[in-house]
């Protein structure tokens, strides 16, 4: 398995696009299952998000001045994102806004991965190349076993504490 660390997201992204795949195909479906989906897109981007802002971002920013904007916005997306989580998780599958919710956190995480994929990614690719990229993988397969999986976790919660104080 390859530890490019842009591969390694991307892969992260592919795993969330299927997830809200079966979301949107569950929806008129039973509570329970759509319950149970949300619970695991939750668990994908928290783990996704915090990876992402613990090694991604910053290593990033520290490497690349010319990208501050990028990963300012990033950050801020990730904060949108991880309001709704937060919200999400402490909802039932049978609250009338349940699916309105999750809905708008689809659009808004595809929007970023989009920005990600078709924007951000070439230009780190370009400017930092395999083994830079690699190295920065690395850290993220390591930091993946102990981060958050909930957005209730504390290590969650200070990711997002930080995004609004920083």
């Amino acid at each position: 398995m390859s530890t490019d660390a842009i591969v390694l997201l991307k892969e992260d992204h592919k795993e969330m696009r299927r997830l809200f795949k079966a979301f949107q195909d569950a929806e008129e479906g039973p509570a329970a299952r759509r319950q149970k989906l949300v619970s695991q897109i939750l668990e994908a981007l928290t783990v996704h998000t915090y990876l992402e802002n613990e090694v991604m971002y910053p290593e990033v920013r520290k490497l690349l001045p010319d990208l501050e904007d990028d990963i300012l916005e990033s950050y801020e997306e990730h904060h949108v994102a991880d309001v709704l989580c937060a919200e999400l998780f402490a909802m039932d599958a049978d609250d009338e806004r349940f699916n309105a919710k999750t809905t708008v956190l689809i659009e808004n995480v595809l929007h970023h991965v989009e920005e990600e994929e078709q924007e951000w990614f070439p230009k780190v690719r370009e400017a930092l190349g395999r083994k830079q990229l690699q190295e920065i993988g690395e850290r993220m397969v390591e930091l993946r076993a102990d981060a958050p999986r909930t957005p209730t976790d504390p290590k969650a919660i200070k990711k997002s504490l930080d995004a609004v104080t920083a």
